[in-house]
């Protein structure tokens, strides 16, 4: 049976209309499932790389909890984002000067809010035992060797469910543990380029200022998930819309549980 002009056309309208919203549903599903990282918790609300931050972070579902780890004195690991503990403690002094015990004698919630007064600066392990089966880690390595973190993601099962953004020891991590997703900056074109080849990383890491296309085109190329830091005035519905169209995979956020609200309501999240 042969159609006739009429009927042909609308077959063929037809056929063109399922194509398009088969590419557009396919497109949708490519997005879903973009990763959430809780900048330090959620810490507008509540002390920053704290217990009660990690906690939110946690219940407001979002992916990974960014930590800020350094080293004491006595060559213990605790969460700390500066090198001195004087901005989010009741204490004075460089944390590397400090040892494990007087570290603990701060309050690290007073200064937030008295609801939070008597907050310790929590170590490396308690969260590491606290985000297992529940949230994944960001590990950002401020004052950390590539021993040290290796061993202590292995001691605490969390292994494969970090991504470390280490700078220059990326290397060494890999080395030590290849299961370790290293996350290195992504900074200029050239420097991307290189980091693909010496690392094929699996994740890159984009803060504003290298968040180009030409810079993003090399990630994709190199098969690296790139994750973008989206923070203060850039934290916002429209900032988040942009990076997933550029291609980001993971977000990083101030604001984890709009964030999250938003991924659902647009279809990028389950």
């Amino acid at each position: 049976m042969r159609c006739s002009g009429p009927i042909l056309r609308k077959i063929q309208i037809n056929t063109l209309l399922f194509s398009v919203c088969l590419a557009t549903s396919q497109a949708q599903a490519q997005q879903k499932d973009i990763v959430v990282i809780s900048h330090r918790g959620e810490h507008l609300r509540h002390p920053e790389n704290t217990m009660p931050a990690f906690v939110e972070a946690v219940r407001v579902r979002a992916d990974y909890i960014e930590v800020d780890v350094r080293t004491t004195s006595d060559g213990q690991l605790v969460l700390m984002h500066d090198s001195d503990v004087g901005r989010t403690t009741n204490g004075k002094g460089e944390v590397s000067k400090m040892t494990l015990e007087q570290i603990r004698t701060l309050d690290a919630g007073a200064k937030k809010d008295i609801a939070f007064t008597g907050t310790r600066v929590p170590t490396f392990d308690e969260v590491l035992d606290y985000a297992r089966g529940k949230i994944g880690i960001y590990v950002d390595c401020k004052a950390i060797s590539p021993k040290d973190l290796v061993e202590h993601l292995n001691a605490h099962g969390m292994t494969e469910h970090v991504v470390t953004y280490s700078g220059r020891m990326s290397k060494e991590v890999q080395q030590l543990d290849p299961r370790i997703k290293v996350m290195p900056e992504a900074r200029a074109t050239d420097f991307a380029l290189q980091l693909i080849e010496d690392l094929h990383p699996k994740v890159m890491a984009f803060d504003a200022a290298d968040f180009k296309p030409e810079i993003i085109d090399v990630a994709k190329k190199g098969n690296a998930q790139i994750y973008v830091d989206r923070l203060g005035a850039a934290d916002n519905p429209a900032a988040w819309e942009e990076a997933i169209r550029l291609g980001a995979a993971g977000i990083q956020t101030d604001h984890p549980e709009e964030l999250v609200n938003y991924l659902r309501e647009k279809g990028y999240r389950k």
